[in-house]
């Protein structure tokens, strides 16, 4: 099993912060590479479409929404893993926030490191571009 992280500290309240992304289904929102977003089994599934057309379909594993954190598995993906399993947290940091999101997941035909460094980039890009959202 591996594993990578990404975290970026935000210059609004935890409150602020979740409020965007705490939705399951609010990928679009946020993140610009995803099209959107349609939620099934009473929202504890979504299907995201990349703005490519690519089709990924998540499924909500756990939700708190007073810890302000949540973990998914991947149903359906173009990635060379098995076994994905990410977690999205919002914390306090100084003034603002800090959001972390992390993965496990299994390699399947590539190595640990290029892997890692796959989702790396994923929870890097994204990071970056919840972070636009937020000037300050």
């Amino acid at each position: 099993m591996a594993a990578t992280s990404a975290f970026i500290d935000i210059p609004a309240s935890t409150d602020q912060v979740w409020q965007l992304i705490g939705g399951f289904n609010s990928l679009p929102d946020w993140l610009s590479f995803i099209a959107k977003s349609e939620h099934g089994e009473g929202g504890r599934l979504r299907t995201l479409q990349t703005v490519d057309g690519t089709v990924i379909v998540e499924r909500l594993q756990t939700f708190d929404n007073a810890g302000k954190t949540y973990s998914y598995s991947i149903v359906q993906a173009p990635f060379p893993v098995t076994d994905y399993l990410a977690t999205l947290r919002v914390e306090a940091q100084g003034d603002g926030s800090r959001v972390t999101w992390s993965g496990q997941f299994t390699p399947l035909g590539i190595s640990v490191e290029a892997a890692q460094e796959l989702f790396a980039g994923v929870y890097q890009g994204g990071l970056a571009a919840l972070r636009s959202h937020f000037p300050g």
